[in-house]
This record gives structure tokens, C-alpha cells and sequence, in this order.
């Protein structure tokens, strides 16, 4: 197919699956529209309760239970990097991989993306990532890096049918809205399409069109041959067309076929100013590298040809390749028969409109409650308001048709009623008042309130296991790229035994290995390794807990006797691994008057 009939073809596609979606794209504004409170309309709880034009009842308050409920489930911690090697040869290459991770961590905006996955993922029932690789980014050093975003399911079409992964799929296509001088700076065209998607950007269905912003639809396929290609088109123009996009491309003289940079204007052998771009499954290797457990990989070496004349022949490596789709799903809590898993809105809004409706019934009631007086129906009774507002009575029967009466309005039941929706929320999402933080009254000891905490925490374990699984294939995406496209060496810092900084260096080719006729190939097409989160990483992150731990363990004498000197460095040693502040000096001070009173009484 040509471009214009491929574009056709993924045009209908798209419309296709996005016509199969049916109302699931109005439940996530919906779902939206509940956290942010801002759904004022009450589903009538029973048949007579309406408005007496048969409209709903809106709420004038709203007590946004399912905000309040998703909030307390929120986690800032973000799970850690744990790498095992299958075989012991590859420990050394693991714990370069896990400090790898952990640096990208930090240099990644994941504070920023963990936050926004926290409350989209229980919205929603699950949230997508987007991992790349972006050559734009340069440094004088290196070439490219990767990029982590994340996408709403609002702006993600999958493959119609297919419930259990998007790895499953044969397709799935993004929509992102994009700026036109983005498309302009990044494809070099310029496109007049109005946006076609505004809802993409948007938690509002009906949002208008922005002025300078453009619909950007990728779809990533799986190829004939089990890879991945791309297909990207902005309206009816087409931007990219990648039969296998994760390929190595390499800009090559189109008459000597010689390797060019990306700035090389004239071919330096034969001076022709015609380039191609081609796929690379190889890489030629001109000087030797030495691995990080010492392996020789060589470069260019001299060989005798068949006449026995000498030839200088390089060393070929294939190009690794990653062949997964960069998008994958973050779900909240699996479902059988269904991609997003099930949304912590859908459980509880229906106590969120009971309660909507219940506050509305308390306020009116209160409104209504006050003093009421009842006097005689007489037009030619009469107020004298000069002298202490007298009544003036014409006989004894009008008099006793005076009286004041109190209305308090009493709300025992509604109140009563309100309590017992609220626990139902919370019961049917797992939360306890232990886990909010809340006073619990059931929970009259510290360790009775520890296992109400831990019984919540266990029910909600899943969504935790969920994240983690997430994060586990976040790693691995990571280190596909890292591994793939990353040419040049990549500096990361560490820590070792004694907690000081320690510099290491990340080199894709120490993921190389010789078979035994020889050849080169990359070990991360053997799955030599697994990735998973570090359960510790939230005990070692909580510094203060563990300062605490050290000091504990120093007034029982697990360090041995307090009182003496060496035990005291010991334990100020240890502090200091923690980066406890005025640690160092402090264990140096010590050392100094063990010395002294060493020099002053040799004999100890």
C-alpha cells in the first residue's frame, strides 16, 4: 500500500475501535466529573423523587466522598529498582542495571508522573505509560535519552476485542494533542487541520478547539516480520511511516553507501551530496571495548583473505531490539473480560449520590426550622408600634388564636442514615479509619490499631501489587532502550559499602557476549534477567526510622557495651552511613579522644 491508501486503511481502523468503545469514553468524564465534585444532579432515589416539572433534584452541597476516599489511598513513595540475575556470571551486570535505574529515577519527573498515576489509576480503573526513546535530547556527550509520560485512557484507542494486555494487540493508537510548531520543529510540515480531538486534552467532552493546537493520532502495528511499526498523521497528512520504527537508522552516501553524521552535508570519500536513510540490523565496531568483568570485545583486526593477502575486517555486533509496543497499562484492580480494571468511582458512586441527596434534605430542613406565629385572620387587626408594639385584641376567641411555635428540625435519623452511607464507601474500597488516620474508636490500643491498619492495608494490597507490576515493566522498558539505543557511555553514580558516592559508568556493550562459534550477540534477547520492585526501598528511604532503629539497638547493647568508646564510634559510624547530621564529626571527635587517652595510658 502506498501512503495514501495505508492512511485510509488506519483512518477506518481508528474509527473502527473508537466506534467499539461505545459509552466507556462518557463513563471517564463522568468519572471525572465525581472526583472533582462537580456533579450537581441527583438520581432520584426513589420514583416520586423529583421536581415536581419532573426534573432531577440538584444538590446546593456535596460532601465529595469519593475525592476523600481516593485521596487517602494516595501514595508519594515511589517503588524502587530490584534486578536479579539468573546466572551468577551477570550479579556484576545487575547491580549496574539497578543504579542505573535508580539515577534515571532521580533524573526522570517521577514525583510528578507518580502523583498524577495515584489519582488517575483508581479514577479510571487504570492509566497508561508511554516510554520512548527521543533523540533530540543531546548532550555534548551522548545522543538521545529516554522519556517517560503517561497517558489518559481518553487519549488511548486499543484494539477492539482484546482484554488482557496491549503486548496482545495488534495495533493501538494515541491520541495527542500537539502545538503546530511542535509538528512544524519535529516533522518539518505544516498542517492546517483544525484540532480534530480537543478532548484529548481535556476532562470536558464538549471542550472547544484550540486556536494553535493540532490532533496528532499514532498508531503503533505489529509488522510481518513481529516487530513494530509506526504510523502518524495529523488530518490528511501524513508524518511518519516506519515499517519498523525501533530499527536502527543511519544516514549513508547514496553513491559510495558511506556512514554519514547527522550534520554531513557532502560525503567526505566521494564528495556527493545525496544521502539515503537505511535500516541497520549490524554495527560495525572499529575499536575494541573491554568489558566491565574484563571481556575483550575487539575492534578492527587483520585477517588473511583466501589469496593470503592481509585484510583488516571490524568486529559486527547485531543491534539490540527492544519489539515491544512503548505504551502499557497501570491497572487499579484486575477484571476478567476487561482492559481497564475496575474504577474506584464506579464502586461508591452510588452512596456519593445518596449522600448528595441527604445533604440537600438536612439543609432544607434547616432552613425550614426556626419560629413560626400563628394570629387570628382579621383584617382590622391592628399593631400600635409606639409603645412596646401593642395588640389590639377585639375578644377572648381571637386572643387564643395567638401562639408561637418552634421548629428545630430533628435530624437524629438523617444523620444516622449519612453515617452509615459513608462506611459503606469506605468498606466497599477497604479504607478503615486507622488507614485515613482518623480516630478509631473500635481500635482502643496501639497494637489493635496496627492490625486495623494492616487488615485495611491488606485489602488493599492489590492495587499496591498493581503499581509495583507497573513499575517492575517500567525498569524493564528502561533498560530495552538504554541497552538499544544507547551509544555512547552513560554516567551514574552509586553508593557502596560505607554510603560514599561511587562513579560508574553504564555501556550498552557490556551486554554483549561471544557464543561458542563465535559470534556476538546481546544477552538481553535471552532474558537473563528480572525485574521487580525493592521491597525495602520504603523502610531504607525513611531515614528518621531507621536513626531510630541505630539508637535503639545501641541502648540494649547490640553494639556492645555503651559506655565504652568504641561502641560509641561504632554506633556514630553507622549513623553516618544514614546521613545523620553531624554524624561524621562526631564519630571523628570520638576517634581523637580514643587516641588521646590511648597516648596518655598506653596500656589499654
Amino acid at each position: 500500500m502506498n501512503r495514501a491508501e495505508k492512511l485510509e486503511y488506519w483512518k477506518e481502523w481508528l474509527g473502527r475501535n473508537e466506534a467499539a468503545l461505545g459509552d466507556e469514553t462518557r463513563k471517564m468524564d463522568e468519572r471525572e466529573a465525581l472526583y472533582r465534585g462537580e456533579v450537581r444532579e441527583i438520581a432520584p432515589l426513589t420514583p416520586r423523587d423529583m421536581k415536581r416539572n419532573g426534573t432531577m433534584r440538584k444538590a446546593s452541597h456535596i460532601r465529595n466522598i469519593i475525592a476523600e476516599n481516593i485521596e487517602s489511598e494516595v501514595s508519594a513513595v515511589i517503588p524502587q529498582p530490584k534486578v536479579t540475575a539468573r546466572r551468577q556470571s551477570d550479579e556484576w551486570r545487575a547491580k549496574i542495571l539497578e543504579d542505573m535505574l535508580r539515577n534515571e529515577l532521580d533524573r526522570l519527573p517521577m514525583e510528578t508522573l507518580n502523583d498524577m498515576m495515584e489519582r488517575t489509576v483508581p479514577i479510571q480503573g487504570g492509566a497508561y505509560w508511554l516510554v520512548e526513546w527521543d533523540d533530540a535530547r543531546r548532550t555534548r556527550s551522548a545522543v538521545g535519552d529516554v522519556t517517560v509520560s503517561i497517558l489518559h485512557p481518553k487519549q488511548v484507542v486499543p484494539q477492539e476485542g482484546v482484554f488482557t494486555s496491549v503486548e496482545d494487540m495488534d495495533a493501538i493508537a494515541l491520541k495527542l494533542p500537539q502545538t503546530r510548531a511542535y509538528i512544524r520543529r519535529t516533522y518539518g510540515k505544516d498542517v492546517d487541520e483544525g484540532e480534530e480531538a480537543p478532548e484529548a486534552r481535556s476532562l470536558e467532552r464538549d471542550a472547544e478547539a484550540a486556536e494553535e493546537m493540532v490532533t496528532q493520532i499514532v498508531v503503533y502495528y505489529r509488522n510481518v516480520k513481529g516487530g513494530v511499526g509506526k504510523f502518524s498523521w495529523v488530518g490528511d497528512t501524513v508524518l511518519e511511516d516506519l515499517e519498523d520504527f525501533e530499527a536502527r537508522r543511519l544516514r549513508r552516501c547514496r553513491q559510495c553507501g558511506e556512514a554519514l553524521g547527522p550534520d554531513t552535508a557532502v560525503c567526505p570519500v566521494c564528495g556527493s551530496g545525496k544521502t539515503e536513510e537505511t535500516e541497520e540490523e549490524r554495527e560495525e565496531l572499529l575499536a575494541g571495548f573491554t568489558t566491565g568483568n574484563g571481556t575483550e570485545i575487539p575492534g578492527t583486526r587483520a585477517f588473511s583473505d583466501e589469496a593470503g593477502l592481509p585484510v583488516k575486517r571490524p568486529t559486527v555486533l547485531p543491534y539490540y531490539k527492544p519489539d515491544v509496543f512503548p505504551v502499557f497499562l497501570q491497572k487499579n484492580v484486575s477484571l476478567f473480560g476487561q482492559l481497564l480494571g475496575d474504577s474506584d468511582v464506579d464502586k461508591i458512586a452510588d452512596q456519593q449520590n445518596t449522600i448528595s441527596r441527604m445533604e440537600t434534605k438536612i439543609i432544607d430542613r434547616f432552613i425550614k426550622a426556626g419560629t413560626r406565629i400563628t394570629l387570628p385572620d382579621r383584617a382590622d387587626f391592628r399593631v400600635d408600634p409606639e409603645d412596646g408594639e401593642k395588640w389590639y385584641i377585639g375578644n377572648a376567641a381571637d386572643a387564643s388564636l395567638i401562639g408561637v411555635y418552634q421548629f428545630s428540625g430533628d435530624l437524629s435519623q438523617e444523620m444516622q442514615y449519612l453515617a452509615g452511607v459513608y462506611e459503606e464507601a469506605r468498606q466497599a474500597l477497604g479504607i478503615t479509619d486507622s488507614f485515613q488516620g482518623r480516630r478509631d474508636a473500635t481500635a482502643q490500643s496501639g497494637v489493635a490499631k496496627q492490625f486495623a491498619a494492616q487488615q485495611s492495608a491488606g485489602r488493599l494490597e492489590s492495587k499496591q501489587v498493581m503499581k509495583e507490576a507497573a513499575y517492575a515493566e517500567l525498569f524493564k522498558r528502561i533498560v530495552m532502550l538504554k541497552v538499544a539505543y544507547a551509544d555512547e557511555p552513560r554516567p551514574i553514580v552509586a553508593e557502596d559499602d560505607r554510603g560514599q558516592a561511587k562513579y560508574e559508568e553504564f555501556n550498552r556493550y557490556d551486554f554483549y557476549e561471544q557464543d561458542e562459534n563465535g559470534n556476538w550477540h546481546c544477552i538481553l534477547d535471552e532474558d537473563r534477567f528480572l525485574f521487580s520492585c525493592d521491597a525495602s526501598a520504603p523502610l531504607t528511604n525513611n531515614r528518621e526510622q531507621l536513626w531510630q532503629e541505630a539508637r535503639s539497638m545501641f541502648q540494649m547493647g547490640a553494639f556492645g557495651d555503651p559506655r565504652d568508646t568504641d561502641t560509641q564510634i561504632l554506633l556514630w559510624s553507622k549513623l553516618e552511613l544514614l546521613h545523620y547530621p553531624g554524624a561524621g564529626d562526631t564519630k571523628e571527635y570520638l576517634e581523637k579522644r580514643k587516641q588521646e587517652q590511648m597516648q596518655v595510658d598506653p596500656g589499654e
